[in-house]
């Protein structure tokens, strides 16, 4: 079959790495199944995969690709949840993994994913919107729906518009009736996360109108100082990421004289997945694609996360 393998790493040349061609079907183990996969959606994981993060060398070579929808065995239309692990929240199991890091991922013809792992697709989501789900828009509404602890009508703030996670933040929070902000250094990023929802977006660092209850950290050291300086007394940042550094300077003074609280976020359970997906059919709110491109093409989405030149997410078609 055909797939898109990382067949080495390099920190400063990931797409050295970038293997596409022909690769074995995959095993089966019991319980497990194969689905055909429909679309498959680019994540920064995949990138730091042939960066050398997160992945063991005896793993290579390995298929890349953490999200998918596709059609199951039976025929049915499912969304892949690709956090491989037990107990009712997989997230907290320890020995818990994603696909592409210990088993193949789901750029290829075919993946193979445990049963319990399948959700069932709406009819009225299409594959390409479905397969953006499982990483990026499964954090997103755990973050906002589960972690946050907010009311709608809160106000949040979103730092760094643009990427896959920000924008499912923005979008899922407007649809749930949150007042959203949204930062990022760029104008036209800007502007697009106001046609998205946001209801004001600001520079990177830039002084609010007023503090607000919820920040959604996906940036890290960049934005952190800017974080706890936007939060009332009492409020919540939720981090799901640190890609501009995951050491920022703690500023624990602020963080207990306001009685802040800072809570980590790891992607969703499958259950969660599930209620995302009747969320969106409901709502009607879809993800942001920034491109779609024939699995073939694959380095050429690789390449645009690499430079940093997208909004949303990039989705290959099988």
């Amino acid at each position: 079959m055909f797939a898109v393998t990382a067949t080495q790493t390099d920190p400063d040349n990931p797409l050295a790495g970038l293997t596409l061609g022909e690769r074995p079907e995959p095993k089966v183990p019991d319980g497990w199944t194969t689905v055909s996969v429909r679309a498959a959606a680019l994540n920064h994981h995949d990138l730091w995969t042939l960066k050398g993060v997160g992945i063991r060398q005896d793993r290579l070579p390995i298929v890349l690709g953490c999200d998918a929808a596709g059609v199951d065995e039976d025929g049915n239309e499912v969304i892949v949840h690709s956090v491989i692990g037990t107990g009712a929240d997989e997230t907290l199991d320890p020995k818990r993994t994603l696909l592409s890091e210990v088993h193949d991922g789901t750029f290829a013809e075919r993946v193979a994913v445990p049963r319990r792992n399948l959700v069932p697709k709406p009819a009225g989501l299409g594959f390409e919107h479905a397969a953006c789900l499982p990483t990026a828009w499964l954090t997103a509404y755990r973050m906002l729906f589960d972690k946050a602890g907010l009311e709608p009508g809160s106000t949040v703030l979103v730092q760094g518009a643009g990427g896959g996670v920000a924008t499912a933040l923005i979008a899922l929070g407007r649809a749930a009736g949150y007042r959203v902000w949204a930062t990022s250094r760029s104008e036209e990023k800007r502007a697009r996360a106001l046609e998205l929802g946001a209801d004001q977006v600001f520079e990177p660092g830039a002084r609010l109108p007023e503090r607000v209850d919820a920040v959604m950290e996906t940036v890290g050291q960049a934005t952190w100082d800017h974080s706890l300086k936007s939060l009332k007394p009492g409020g919540r940042i939720v981090v799901s990421g640190a890609t501009s550094g995951a050491v920022p300077p703690a500023d624990l003074n602020r963080v207990f004289f306001l009685q802040l609280s800072v809570v980590g976020s790891t992607m969703g359970t499958r259950e969660q997945l599930g209620r995302l997906a009747v969320f969106l059919e409901q709502t009607g709110v879809r993800p942001v694609v920034d491109r779609v491109l024939p699995l073939a093409e694959a380095r050429d989405g690789f390449a645009a996360m690499a430079e940093g030149d997208i909004f949303g997410k990039i989705v290959f078609t099988v």
